[in-house]
């Protein structure tokens, strides 16, 4: 009986020390690695033309919108944003909230009054905030929403801001996991380069 604790425990120790190499040496040396592979060094370092996940662009002349925006965010002073991106995290607001339902209110209210549209046409994701707060994806039907005003205040023909929205889309995750989305800087970033 000794004997094989011994055993096992040795086998427990040796599987440790394996493992402790390989994920906390080998692997952290291995993406290193792979950082500095020509072309890559720039966006692994965080220098690169990529627009900051999350941050939501707010113009300063609502009017003169050219932007997507993104889901709000729980850390945002406003009830719209921008959100701070510092910090992550939702509001831990429990569905009956009065609170929560206030600015979910307040939301709808300024998205749709931004958008043109009935308060009933603003989809779900455009006022509640994604549990990270700083989530840079969006439902096809908020870009849809917005594609109307995004053309408008670019100049960019209809068809050609929805063209670069489907680009933007991602599907189902496999084809059959999770929603399709919309990767909003990649959006933006798309439709500064269309300007």
């Amino acid at each position: 009986m000794l004997t094989r604790l011994r055993r096992q425990a040795g086998t427990g120790m040796l599987v440790l020390v394996v493992f402790t190499v390989l994920c906390g040496i080998v692997y952290p040396l291995v993406v290193w690695g792979v950082s500095r592979i020509p072309g890559l060094t720039a966006t692994a370092e965080g220098t690169g033309s990529v627009p900051v996940v999350g941050v939501d662009q707010v113009p300063a002349d609502p009017a003169a919108d050219p932007y997507f925006h993104t889901r709000p965010s729980a850390s945002s002073q406003d009830v719209l944003g921008p959100g701070d991106t510092s910090t992550s995290g939702g509001s831990n607001k429990a569905q009956d909230s009065t609170d929560l339902l206030d600015t979910l209110a307040q939301r709808r209210a300024q998205i749709a009054q931004r958008e043109g549209v009935a308060p009933e046409a603003v989809p779900a994701d455009a006022v509640a905030a994604s549990a990270s707060g700083i989530d840079p994806d969006i439902s096809p039907d908020y870009a849809a929403l917005q594609t109307a005003r995004v053309a408008r205040v670019t100049g960019l023909p209809a068809a050609k801001v929805q063209r670069i929205v489907a680009d933007a889309t991602d599907g189902r995750i496999l084809g059959f996991l999770g929603e399709p989305t919309v990767n909003v800087p990649k959006l933006n970033a798309a439709i500064a380069a269309a300007r």
